[in-house]
């Protein structure tokens, strides 16, 4: 475990101003000795000089990045301060950029000929490329939010994250070039071994440019391994760094396959590497494969990728999405927003009202008006505004919020507006078959009609179904973009600025495709919609499968799943829960189960009970719910994957709070069963004795081994649930027959 390391001393100076004239007084730096994700990390973010005050450090004692300003600019040391694992092996060009198809580097240094290692020694013999962005200065400031996110219902977190943004300053040094500036942005995060980075370039010249494609990380860095004789496909990449971008897409439902930027390439000019064909991929490059190619106007501004570089510690895989979950809470934390809403299917009003009604009876936050309902956001007649306006402010004056489903991608609009396919010149062929472009005349049209329907009904949710998928288009007479090389990237920028637009109004996002990073606030679990068609006891094994599988990166938070309580794509009756009444033991497991483990599903259909019986049991849930959401908003170790054999079940767990674990166990076998049950309490933050609670029986307290996991007896009656609460004030030994009690003894 992180709990002890070792201790690493060495000096540098702080930089309180951008050329501050003065002397620094040196401090001492070491290694972290506290596993950040149990313990907060004292040390600030912060960037300091170097001892000869050639070079620059970005430092928070999670991570340090070290930059030498001579005899140019260019990164020289990345390094995990949790493990002091050095990543880089070589240095290069700090961003490439090609520009009316010519390459040039943006800072860099050259002459290294050894590319296995790198030692600070030889810096001073390497030279400077003048003919690409040459180094000018760099100024430091605060980290400011990169959107101004306003919230408006629970959230886990809802402070921005904090940190310090290094700016270096580069001019172009060629005739064809010596206009145009870039600005690369550092921004390193208190308490977060991450540093996001991210570029601007100004055309500062009186003609246009084109942008062919704007690398905005370049990284030599240690191979994760090698081999004689291999391919870049099957060989492995560094596993001390994680990458993400906020230019991401295909409907996956993950970050890995929706990745569109992370490159790992082989470096031929590591020539003392293992493989034969120097094809290890041990260069790391970002940037977007079909993007940017757009002209860049005189006097306009490019905006690159963010990209965030998170430093791993660990090949564990919970280890590993513990720490992933940690960076989503702090650069989006407007994704740990987690309103309880129902999905109402309505053909009127009067179902409506009822169900905003039903909403405040039961403790429900919010209502979303499904697909098929008789919302019409695209409609913004007056009479339809004042209509809905309406129906807001009464849901409002209940405390609910309300919102609506529209779709964007997945449907055909005209020939003129639909993507046209660069293969064949016509429409067809798009992600979705036909789709209409963003940046055709409707596309434009949509997003306004959309900003329009916020702006004057007073809405408070957007459930955006099919959001750009990253089709490229071929047109060249639609008004948002030029051709096929610069269609992605302005369909990215108008659906981005939408959903900007919208978080900083305050409006919660749910879009099935991956922009939690430019303001959506949930994505789907991850299911397939045709298992809602199967009989109930099916689909409760094959839920709980999917907040296994959709938990190990994403928080609870993030993901939506989904409950039909009428017919969904066909089943029969055993499928469905209407009458809720009739099948309630069902209704309240399901219930328990996503709301177990932090997740808000999709309740879809007419109503939330259908009598007083029904009504108590929702109530009583959701309550239950509400005593214990920070815990189960927090992140989840996963204790056994359900396969309909055995028990299975996962465990919430967080150190910062009085409820340090919480876990939820299911028997799905038509057998009783007692199980000892190992739960591992590290990341709980304790390590002697625990307080455990079954069923909100009376605690008592059970010691931890040396690996700070306890062993504990339960059992569960066929078909039977349970929920346990562990915290670290435990009771008196001598209560362990109650302990077994609860347990079902």
């Amino acid at each position: 475990m992180h709990r002890n390391l070792t201790i690493v001393l060495f000096f540098i100076f702080p930089i309180s101003q951008l050329c501050a004239q003065q002397s620094y007084s040196p401090f001492l730096e070491e290694l972290q000795t506290a596993d950040w994700l149990i313990q907060p990390v004292n040390q600030k973010a912060g960037v300091y000089y170097t001892a000869d005050k050639k070079g620059i450090i970005l430092y928070n004692g999670l991570t340090k990045r070290t930059f030498t300003l001579a005899p140019g600019f260019a990164c020289i040391d990345y390094k995990n301060m949790s493990n002091g694992q050095q990543l880089l092996r070589s240095v290069q060009p700090e961003a490439k950029l090609t520009i009316d198809d010519s390459a040039y580097n943006v800072g860099g240094l050259y002459g290294q000929t050894e590319n296995a290692y790198l030692l600070p020694s030889w810096i001073n013999s390497f030279t400077t490329n003048n003919a690409g962005f040459v180094y000018k200065n760099f100024s430091v400031s605060d980290m400011q939010p990169f959107l101004n996110w306003k919230c408006t219902t629970w959230a886990f977190n809802k402070k921005q994250a904090t940190g310090k943004m290094l700016t270096i300053y580069f001019e172009g040094n060629r005739e064809a070039v010596k206009n145009i500036t870039v600005e690369i942005k550092y921004e390193i995060y208190d308490g977060l071994p991450l540093i996001t980075k991210s570029l601007v370039i100004k055309n500062n010249s009186n003609k246009a440019v084109k942008l062919n494609r704007v690398i905005n990380e370049v990284l030599g860095v240690v191979e994760e391994g090698s081999a004689v004789v291999g391919s870049e496909e099957k060989m492995a990449k560094q596993h001390g760094i994680y990458i993400e971008s906020n230019y991401a897409f295909n409907n996956s439902m993950n970050y890995n396959e929706s990745d569109q930027t992370t490159h790992w390439q082989k470096d031929t000019t590591y020539t003392s590497q293992v493989n034969y064909n120097l094809t290890t991929p041990c260069l790391l490059q970002v940037y977007a494969e079909n993007a940017p190619g757009i002209a860049l106007q005189p006097g306009e501004t490019f905006h690159s990728i963010r990209t965030n570089e998170l430093l791993l510690d660990s090949y564990d895989r919970e280890r590993r999405g513990l720490m992933v979950q940690q960076m989503y809470r702090t650069v989006a934390p407007w994704t740990t927003q987690n309103p309880i809403f129902m999905h109402l299917v309505s053909k009127n009003d009067e179902e409506v009202y009822n169900a905003i009604d039903q909403c405040a009876a039961t403790g429900y936050e919010a209502l979303i008006l499904s697909f098929g309902s008789h919302c019409k956001m695209e409609d913004t007649s007056a009479a339809n505004i004042q209509h809905w306006k309406k129906i807001a402010g009464y849901a409002h004056s209940k405390n609910i919020l309300i919102g609506c489903y529209s779709l964007f991608s997945s449907r055909h609009i005209s020939d003129s507006d639909d993507v046209i396919n660069p293969a064949t010149g016509k429409p067809g062929g798009a992600f979705f078959g036909n789709a209409p472009c963003y940046g055709s005349k409707w596309g434009l049209t949509y997003r306004d009609k959309i900003k329009y329907f916020f702006a004057q009904t007073d809405f408070n949710i957007w459930e955006n179904d099919g959001p750009y998928p990253g089709d490229i288009c071929a047109s060249t007479t639609h008004p948002g973009h030029k051709d096929k090389d610069d269609s992605q990237w302005r369909q990215m920028e108008i659906q981005k600025e939408l959903y900007h637009w919208l978080n900083e109004r305050g409006v919660y996002i749910n879009a099935p495709d991956w922009y939690i990073l430019d303001g959506t606030n949930k994505l789907p679990l991850g299911y397939r919609e045709a298992n809602f068609s199967l009989p109930r006891d099916q689909q409760k094994i094959l839920n709980r499968q999917n907040i296994f599988d959709g938990t190990w990166e994403k928080t609870p938070s993030m993901g939506w799943g989904f409950v039909p309580l009428t017919v969904y794509q066909g089943g029969g009756a055993e499928a469905v829960l209407e009458p809720l009444s009739a099948h309630l033991k069902d209704y309240e497991q399901l219930m328990m189960q996503y709301y177990g483990a932090g997740i808000q599903a999709c309740y879809r259909g007419p109503r939330l009970y259908d009598n007083d019986t029904t009504k108590a049991t929702v109530i009583k849930v959701i309550n239950w719910y509400k005593q214990h959401r920070g815990i189960l908003n927090s992140s989840v170790i996963h204790l056994r994957r359900a396969d309909g054999r055995d028990w299975d079940g996962w465990m919430h767990i967080n150190p910062s709070l009085k409820e340090k674990a919480l876990v939820m166990l299911f028997n799905p076998t038509k057998e009783k069963i007692t199980r000892n049950i190992k739960l591992p309490l590290y990341y709980a933050g304790l390590n002697n004795k625990a307080s455990i609670s079954i069923m909100g029986a009376p605690a008592v307290t059970m010691q931890l081994d040396r690996s700070y996991n306890i062993s504990l007896p339960v059992t569960l009656n066929a078909g039977e649930y349970k929920w346990i609460v562990i915290e670290q004030n435990g009771f008196n030994e001598a209560h362990t027959n109650q302990l077994q009690h609860a347990a079902g003894h």
